[in-house]
């Protein structure tokens, strides 16, 4: 190539013709081919589950089917909430024969001692008092004979389950992998350092009081020095670590050893930002009891958790196998650990953690994530300054002009970014603007059209007219696609140092992104494919298969797991922007380094406007029934709902309402959905209307969440009175006692009523709340009135006793002082309809699933 300029430069260079665009096709069925193939082969890959047939000769290894056979047996029993003789007599019973059967089975050497632990107590919970009375705990020590370690490792999972769920998956399932694993060691003749305490906790759902009770109260709990925690969030699939330490990286030194890895500190930080409407028993261990360990929980199939179709028909015997040996593995290596007899000196900070399809995991502390960042950053640049120099060697443009065109590209680079986002926030926004937000909630197939379709035109469209209007430059279209990809780099790299800067340890993510870019860019530096623009495209498309699928795979998972979730999220934030911003962020990563190769084909404009014309397609068959989001059983439309009968009392006694009602509380944001359903039944008001005049808007909320929903929850008043199966609670003042001076006072009352209650307090008349009997929290953080305390029992049903010390300064106490209100639920009876009641109730499509019991709301002044 020869260039006229002050100076005659003949350069070896190879100009590229364009491919013919009928080859574009093939080119995108090739990363479609490594996603089936490897992505969505992977995602589902299980172990092959054994059988009780294999048992003789695997005697050592989890069988399968011994726990799928306790969990039929457990699900058996039916829902199994807090207080009712399921949980707190049948279940218990049940695993207390389950583990003699394991005693049954044990070799000598080791011992099991059981201890059914009843605790009452009460703690903060987000914002409200989470206090419990006589819930259960069946805690089970294995240990050898003679060992007088008084360090052990602690595994818990939780025999509850929500109202009206037989819980196979959350977390029935989680329990008969426990008693598997109890078996196996105990009858398998290897060493145990260290013992192991297997807690069975009877009250999670509630929520998480059962391992407060235990981590502050038990006698073993000061010994347990390490915690493997199981939950779910799903039904089967495989189980994810998504949270690790926190500041103890030598407990992933034990995860490696698992058998089938699927862990990722993403997942860590989402839950911590929480992103994800759920918790679990790991917080309580970590926050009240300093205990390090492992989350692990099922995250698939999220559509039936917490419904009455989390059934064992629907869980794979292949999972029990897959957390089986996982778990089996993990409690050997942790029960073996000698980090375990000092902890303390092995906490060493956070770790980055992440599996590669289930293949191998990978992690490094967080110091060593900063260095490698950094690292790779400074790499990256170096090796694009060595690519722009190299290019106005070959080209013969001096290297501002090479600078130039890559300040300009680069422009480009971060408006084209920037058109990627906000196309999808548009589709979101409209989608959400005409009620179609959630099509995608069944399909999830939708999303590639709505999402990536956009995003990659987005990220296209300005390139290609750019690349057009400078084809006569005389710097080559393979070095002008190359400055693309240098361009992202760069956005990348700044955005590495941005995460890292604000301790973000997925930034990890983006490293890789461009550790590919860069160890494409060296090969082709060293093997001057840099000057050819088709040898170089193909460096560049090897070295993107693993991160593509890498990426892809992440992003899938993501999908499976966050898209059955925002059926539960509530209705005031509109979905589909999470899902907008996430598909723009992962196409950034998997697709970042793959777009600029669309611009060697010719037509490249016409290509890149399918993708709009696409994003077209897929909107209008999104608005059609084909995206209606929800479908009977398998992905249903979630409401709670409680007939219930409300009064309100005035300070001279009298009553000022009295009315019956249903409480709607919609789960999603497609509420509106149901709108003709709802008014059949009566004239429906939203909660919030009540809120300005009422405490906690006067109504029988049944923990702090309701009151965050109250904007799109609704009050249907109705003339049938709720079939209440048990007297009303009752609030007795039994006294008022002068405390220091005449203008304090404390009040002494007797509560009593169903074993799932909420108390409200209030101030009125310039009172002040100085102290009470509940957890001191609220009042030493100096929280504005009014409080909701949340109140459940187990076995003990005596009265709750409690205490309010108040003081007046501007008023006597002939006036009103406190107001409290009371909401009695009864969540776990049968339901008593009556028969209009029951009508608008069956009336609800097949397709939402209502969780529905009675209650009762009442409020006095004192």
């Amino acid at each position: 190539m020869t260039f006229n300029s002050k100076y005659h430069i003949d350069v070896d260079f190879e100009v590229p013709k364009k491919l013919q665009w009928y080859y574009a096709p093939a080119f995108f069925g090739f990363w479609f081919i490594i996603y089936l193939s490897l992505v969505n082969t992977q995602i589902n890959h299980m172990p092959k589950p054994l059988a009780r047939t294999d048992e003789a000769a695997h005697p050592r290894d989890f069988i399968a089917q011994r726990a799928e056979d306790t969990l039929i047996e457990l699900t058996r029993i039916g829902p199994r909430v807090v207080g009712s003789v399921a949980n707190e007599v049948t279940t218990v019973q049940f695993i207390r024969d389950e583990v003699d059967k394991v005693q049954a089975q044990a070799l000598d050497r080791f011992e099991i001692e059981i201890d059914v632990q009843q605790a009452s107590g009460a703690y903060m919970h987000w914002v409200m008092v989470n206090m419990y009375q006589g819930i259960q705990n069946v805690v089970v020590k294995l240990s050898e004979k003679g060992n007088t370690n008084e360090n052990y490792l602690l595994i818990n999972s939780h025999y509850d389950s929500v109202p009206g769920s037989p819980g196979a998956g959350d977390d029935g399932s989680m329990v008969a992998t426990m008693l598997e694993v109890m078996r196996v060691i105990a009858k398998t003749d290897e060493p145990l350092a260290h013992p192991i305490v297997f807690l069975f906790n009877g009250a999670e759902e509630n929520p998480l009081q059962a391992s407060h009770a235990f981590i502050t109260q038990h006698k073993w709990a000061k010994n347990c020095k390490a915690l493997i925690n199981l939950d779910s969030a799903g039904s089967g699939g495989r189980e994810i670590l998504f949270q690790s330490g926190p500041n103890h990286p030598w407990l992933m030194k034990y995860y490696r050893k698992v058998p089938h890895p699927f862990a990722n500190t993403l997942a860590e930080e989402i839950f911590h930002a929480g992103l994800i409407p759920s918790d679990t028993d790991f917080r309580i261990f970590r926050d009240y009891g300093g205990v390090p360990g492992l989350d692990m929980a099922y995250i698939f199939n999220g559509y039936v958790y917490h419904t009455k179709f989390d059934r064992v028909n629907v869980f794979p015997r292949a999972s029990f196998q897959h957390t089986g040996d996982n778990l089996l593995a993990l409690a050997r290596a942790l029960a073996n650990a000698p980090e375990l007899d000092d902890t303390a000196a092995h906490a060493e900070g956070h770790n980055v953690f992440y599996d590669f399809l289930g293949w191998f995991i990978i992690f490094y502390t967080a110091t060593t994530n900063i260095i490698i960042n950094m690292i790779v950053g400074a790499i990256a640049l170096l090796a694009i300054g060595i690519s722009v120099y190299f290019m106005s060697v070959r080209s013969g443009c001096s290297i501002q002009g090479v600078l130039v065109r890559f300040g300009i590209v680069l422009g480009i680079q971060l408006v084209s970014l920037g058109l990627a986002l906000g196309l999808a926030l548009l589709v979101a926004v409209f989608m959400d603007g005409v009620n179609r937000s959630l099509s995608w909630f069944t399909q999830m197939w939708l999303i590639i059209g709505l999402y990536v379709f956009p995003i990659i035109f987005g990220m296209s469209i300005l390139p290609a007219f750019y690349l057009e209007k400078t084809k006569k430059d005389p710097l080559s279209l393979g070095f002008r696609v190359q400055l693309f990809m240098h361009s992202h780099c760069v956005c990348l790299v700044l955005l590495i140092i941005v995460l890292t800067a604000l301790s973000i340890r997925s930034a990890y993510f983006i490293m890789l992104c461009v550790l590919f870019d860069i160890v494409a860019l060296v090969v082709n530096l060293v093997t001057k494919w840099h000057r050819k623009a088709y040898w170089f495209a193909i460096a560049v498309m090897v070295c993107q298969i693993l991160p593509f699928t890498y990426f892809t795979y992440i992003c899938t998972v993501a999908l499976k797991t966050l898209i059955p979730m925002r059926g539960r999220s509530g209705g005031t934030a509109n979905p589909d922007i999470s899902i907008a911003l996430m598909m723009w962020l992962f196409s950034v990563m998997f697709a970042g380094f793959i777009v600029p190769l669309i611009m060697f084909f010719r037509k490249t404009r016409t290509i890149v406007l399918c993708f709009l014309a696409g994003t077209i397609l897929f909107i209008i068959i999104a608005v059609t029934d084909a995206g209606f989001p929800y479908k009977p059983k398998t992905s249903v439309q979630r409401y709670a709902m409680i007939h219930a009968h409300r009064i309100l009392h005035n300070a001279d006694g009298s009553t000022r309402i009295d009315e019956s009602g249903l409480y709607v509380y919609p789960q999603d944001r497609r509420f509106n959905i149901a709108e003709d359903e709802i008014k059949t039944i009566g004239n429906p008001h939203k909660v919030s209307e009540f809120c300005d005049e009422e405490m906690f808007c006067g109504m029988p909320l049944y923990n702090h969440r309701w009151h965050s929903a109250r904007e799109y929850s609704l009050w249907v008043p109705v003339k049938e009175q709720p079939a209440i199966p048990a007297p009303y609670p009752s609030l007795i003042l039994q006294e008022t006692t002068e405390l220091d001076n005449s203008m304090q006072r404390r009040f002494n009352f007797s509560l009593a009523g169903p074993d799932h209650m909420t108390i409200f307090v209030n101030v009125k008349n310039s009172a002040k709340l100085l102290d009470w009997s509940f957890n001191e929290t609220l009042i030493n953080n100096n929280e504005p009135p009014p409080y909701f305390v949340y109140f459940s029992y187990g076995l003990d049903n005596s009265a709750l006793e409690f205490t309010i010390d108040v003081e007046k300064s501007t008023s006597t106490f002939d006036t009103p002082t406190l107001e409290i209100g009371i909401g009695g639920h009864w969540v776990h009876h049968e339901i008593q309809r009556s028969q209009g009641l029951g009508a608008h109730l069956d009336s609800f499509p097949s397709y939402a699933y209502i969780q529905a019991w009675v209650g009762t709301y009442e409020s006095w002044y004192f």
